[in-house]
């Protein structure tokens, strides 16, 4: 157990030194002091599994505000293609517990790296469908309650 604990420790460490070493070579001026602040809380939240939540920190979010900065940085792009397949099954995890309107705000994030992903619009469409089934639901919930009142005198 302690054995493990501290490999886990170790690649941590190593992981984040990897990322401090690529971070080093940005200046000091402010857009790449931010950029490197971004790149950073992206690399935390990734730590954390936070891929495309909680909104406003998760890896998606911080790394596309990087982007915003420098279009073309590779450890931003790379970040996102790394945890694009994972975050893909946390919208249809999100999906799945009909959390619908996480879902849409996840999957509009994704779409954001890729917008014309397959497997986004599989999710697109798979949201859609649950929306629809909702709807569904909550017209036959409302026709119970009239029909309940309306036997009642």
């Amino acid at each position: 157990m302690a054995c493990a604990l501290a490999l886990a420790s170790l690649a941590f460490v190593v992981r984040h030194r990897d990322v401090q070493t690529s971070i080093e070579h940005i200046d000091g001026s402010p857009a790449e002091s931010g950029l490197a602040i971004l790149l950073e809380l992206a690399e935390a939240a990734l730590a954390r599994q936070r891929l495309v939540a909680p909104a406003g920190a998760n890896v998606y979010e911080f790394s596309l505000s990087a982007l915003q900065l420098q279009p073309d940085n590779p450890i931003a792009l790379n970040r996102l293609r790394e945890a694009f397949a994972p975050a893909c099954e946390d919208v249809e995890r999100a999906i799945n517990a009909n959390q619908l309107d996480e879902a849409q705000r996840e999957l509009t994030l994704l779409r954001e790296y890729d917008p014309t992903n397959y497997t986004l619009l599989l999710l697109g469409g798979k949201l859609d469908a649950q929306r629809a089934l909702a709807v569904r639901a909550d017209e036959a919930r409302a026709a119970i309650l009239q029909a309940r009142q309306a036997v009642r005198p």
